[in-house]
């Protein structure tokens, strides 16, 4: 199994092309960025927390296609994951662009995480359709995407996404296109991940045995025809996380484990949390 390291993408607490040499130097196999593209000023949505109030550390986020090229021209062996990024609030030609062309100038490192986000007020400003059409949205943003990506002539014609015959270059290294790790779950986006994921990209909150989870995953990919054995999982694990539950993820046969909870405070609190756990990327391999 795979150990990451995933960031806030916070340059108040260190600078991307920093951080990314230190997780490679430590032999992590990859670092994974956030992405908002901004925040309502009322700091508060429903459901996020007890109160609603959002962590002051998203107000200060940095742009996610950016800070990933930071880290990826910074490094050589290290792979550079958008953790998650979120199409929906961005335009479907710039996004295609951006990966296509990060594919090619990281010798194909990037790991696409795709998702809807929680944050339904910024939702609101920026994307195409309302929030109750999210998952049918982010479905179809992905096929007009993969068109993009895909063929030398591309076109689309759906509900949101429309647009008649076009060139758009370059095309991603990996092919037909970076394999996209959808990070949704419950029971709607276990189906959507199941029915047009390439991979699974969960977050473990800690409030069940995360077993569970992946079974009921891996039920939704054979409803589907779809062989789990083929489906790689990465999982996002809670602050906090311990050795033990990381080996609990391998033997469950997830492919990748990401480490959170880098402390805030600038580049030295995160080499030292690096270091507290640069050797169990050896001992979980």
């Amino acid at each position: 199994m795979h150990v990451a390291v995933c960031s806030m993408n916070n340059l108040h607490n260190s600078r991307p092309d920093d951080l990314a040499r230190a997780v490679e130097e430590r032999g992590f196999e990859s670092l994974w960025m956030g992405e908002h593209s901004h925040l309502p000023a009322s700091g508060r949505v429903r459901h996020f927390s007890a109160d609603g109030a959002i962590p002051e550390t998203y107000r200060y986020m940095a742009d996610l296609i950016v800070s990933a090229t930071a880290a990826a021209m910074a490094t050589r062996t290290l792979k550079v994951g958008f953790g998650v990024s979120l199409p929906l609030e961005r335009d479907v030609f710039h996004m295609a662009k951006a990966v296509a062309t990060l594919d090619r100038l990281s010798g194909g490192r990037l790991l696409v995480g795709i998702g809807l986000g929680w944050n339904w007020e910024e939702f609101g400003n920026v994307a195409l359709m309302p929030w109750s059409k999210r998952y049918s949205g982010l479905r179809e943003c992905v096929a007009a995407l993969r068109t993009l990506w895909r063929d030398e002539v591309s076109s689309f014609q759906g509900e949101w996404y429309r647009f008649d015959a076009v060139w758009s270059y370059p095309k991603p290294l990996q092919q037909p296109w970076p394999p996209l790790h959808v990070g949704m779950t419950g029971p709607t986006g276990i189906a959507h991940a199941a029915e047009w994921g390439d991979a699974w990209l969960p977050l473990d909150s800690g409030d069940e045995d995360f077993g569970l989870k992946l079974a009921r995953f891996h039920a939704a990919l054979r409803e589907r025809g779809r062989d789990p054995a083929r489906v790689p999982v990465s999982v996002v694990s809670p602050w906090g996380a311990r050795l033990d539950q990381f080996k609990r993820y391998r033997d469950l046969g997830i492919t990748r484990a990401m480490l959170t909870g880098i402390p805030p405070g600038g580049l030295e609190p995160a080499l030292r949390f690096l270091d507290q756990h640069a050797d169990w990327a050896a001992q979980l391999a």
